[in-house]
């Protein structure tokens, strides 16, 4: 019987036969992945997209002249019957494994001219820009096959739970109009409006608001985000997917639910065997708890350390070298590390060499508890029994655990850092989880030591908590958003908001950030002007799909999960862009090309 796969060149994949198909004649195709010459037989694994089949060609069948002259990753399309192996040669690593095909015909579609630049049947790791280079070929391999499957799958899930929920997928321009958003537009010259150009939109932010305006309850897109800024891990240049989502007449945490559904959906799913995620609803922390016991805002909860705030304990102390750093404008933070107060004199030598040299800070102090009453460490002696007790109890610490401490104007993200390190170096980190967390109660402002001036601190277009009137009648950088940012394993995967859709609220927060109402009406001007029509109180969020892939397969750098990435340098190596362009080109665009500026 034929498979339902049947077509010209094939009646089943490598991947479908088994035992009940034995004595059936086949055609399958593919790539040639092994050849092992046996003598008078040849045995060829047969790949395609599915799997892997062992095909054997016989010296006395007119098709083993020509498999003899088959390279690795020939294309070749072969005709045979099915039979079932020996229980000796059976190969239990294989899907296919308790069968083979003995071939009668074979074709040969396509032949490699040379050696292949990257090898597909071997582990070797290759340079990345050879891969990147050769992608189409790098992409035969199963590991990157096997993550653009992953991210289709992904992307494929969450369009049906959007849908599901009653979301509309609506499209929204990627030639579009440069705004402030925060990062390099990548401008487009427009060939007709001459002097004028488009902009690749950083994200659909003021479409899908307009969205909301124009009276569609629930939108959402995979949507491509264009960035000119430098390549990270796991941040990709040039170019990103999100999933964009808006809702009218919600509130936070309604925004907040239905991310969290999503997201636990396809980390439930898609997770690998053993892996859990966090049970909704997340947890939920202020950003100014993250910063105090987390030293990040983007936690990473696998990590059990808890840092503490422990300046108003040294401020009077003797230790002095921590007491004159509070009057200059240090803070202190410590770590309790539980039950490692035996660890070896080499450990806590280390560690204080790596603050050294690494994080340029004096050392790192330390004490540890050898009983309800009894401290050992190189600072005790500066400590009386009261700061000694303060200390213990701020840090719930127990017999035979351990505290560091940073002292430092910088003290809230160096102790991130150091939390980090000590759980790396003792192996703390919670393995097979998915930990996330919201990080909610954003500061609407900032001050900008470099400007001398107020500044957003995250998304301008956020409702501050208290609306106008906070605005009108608070400190600035007093003032918390609706914004929120939702972090997996210490990576932040997405940042949201309620949005500020009341006109005057809206100039009053600008203006706080030292932008006219000019400028507003300039920059936003559809979308001022579209709130001043009227506009539903609305929200959204914006998880990135190449992060959310990037966990999901246990990779570190994004790259490993998109197609045809750019590498660190913002090039695509495989089709040379960016490129020049001719003259002719820029001449219908009346651009020219000035010398570059020396720095």
């Amino acid at each position: 019987m034929k498979s339902k796969n049947e077509t010209e060149f094939r009646t089943h994949t490598c991947a479908e036969l088994r035992l009940e198909n034995v004595r059936e004649t086949v055609s399958l195709c593919g790539f040639v992945h092994t050849i092992r010459d046996h003598g008078g037989l040849l045995f060829v694994d047969l790949r395609d997209h599915y799997g892997i089949i062992q095909c054997v060609f016989r010296k006395t069948d007119a098709s083993f002249e020509i498999a003899e002259k088959l390279k690795d990753e020939s294309i070749i399309r072969v005709i045979g019957k099915v039979v079932k192996r020996d229980a000796q040669t059976v190969n239990k690593t294989m899907d296919t494994g308790e069968i083979e095909v003995y071939v009668d015909q074979i074709e040969i579609l396509s032949q490699p001219e040379e050696i292949l630049p990257v090898q597909i049947n071997v582990e070797n790791e290759f340079p990345e820009d050879t891969r990147l280079t050769y992608r189409y070929l790098d992409l035969r391999k199963k590991q990157m096959r096997d993550n653009i499957i992953l991210r289709s799958q992904v992307v494929s899930h969450i369009r049906k739970e959007m849908t599901d929920m009653g979301f509309l997928e609506i499209q929204t321009p990627i030639l579009t109009s440069s705004s402030p958003e925060g990062a390099r537009d990548y401008l487009v010259p427009s060939r007709i409006h001459h002097g004028k150009f488009y902009a690749l939109p950083q994200a659909p932010q003021q479409f899908k608001q307009l969205l909301m305006v124009a009276g569609f309850d629930k939108y959402f897109q995979i949507a491509p985000c264009f960035r000119d800024e430098d390549a990270r891990a796991d941040r990709s240049p040039g170019e990103f997917y999100q999933l964009d989502l808006e809702m009218s007449f919600v509130s936070q945490e309604d925004v907040l639910a239905v991310v969290e559904k999503v997201l636990h959906s396809a980390f439930s799913k898609f997770a690998k065997s053993g892996y859990k995620a966090t049970d909704i609803p997340f947890p939920r922390i202020t950003f100014d708890d993250a910063m105090l016991h987390y030293g990040s805002d983007k936690p990473d909860l696998r990590n059990p350390l808890i840092i503490q705030d422990l300046t108003d304990v040294f401020k009077n102390s003797g230790f002095t070298a921590f007491a004159n750093g509070i009057k200059n404008g240090a803070k202190v933070r410590s770590i309790n590390v539980p039950s490692r107060a035996s660890e070896p004199r080499g450990f806590f030598d280390k560690l204080n060499n790596w603050a050294k040299e690494e994080l340029k800070l004096p050392g790192l102090g330390y004490i540890s508890m050898i009983s309800n009453s009894e401290f050992k460490g190189p600072i005790v002696k500066f400590l009386n029994e009261n700061e000694l007790t303060e200390i213990a109890k701020i840090n719930n610490m127990n017999p035979g655990d351990v505290v560091f401490f940073i002292c430092d104007k910088d003290a809230a993200r160096l102790a991130g850092i150091v939390r980090t390190k000590i759980a790396e170096t003792l192996d703390l980190i919670e393995k097979n989880v998915y930990k996330f967390c919201w990080i909610i109660d954003f500061p609407m402002f900032e001050y900008d030591e470099d400007a001398k001036q107020i500044i957003f601190s995250h998304n301008p277009f956020s409702m501050p908590q208290g609306g106008l009137d906070s605005l009108n009648n608070k400190n600035p950088l007093e003032i918390k958003a609706y914004q929120y940012d939702i972090c997996c394993n210490g990576i932040e995967l997405s940042s949201g908001a309620i949005r500020n859709h009341v006109p005057e609220a809206m100039y009053k927060a600008f203006e706080i950030a030292g932008y006219s109402k000019d400028v507003v009406d300039n920059k936003f001007k559809a979308m001022i002007k579209a709130f001043k029509y009227g506009a539903p109180p609305h929200g959204g969020c914006a998880p990135g799909i190449d992060r959310i892939v990037m966990l999901l397969a246990e990779t570190e750098n994004i790259r490993e999960v998109i197609a045809f990435p750019f590498n660190q340098q913002a090039q695509d190596l495989m089709m040379e862009a960016p490129t020049n362009v001719t003259e002719q080109q820029l001449k219908d665009l009346h651009i020219s090309i000035l010398p570059k500026i020396k720095k």
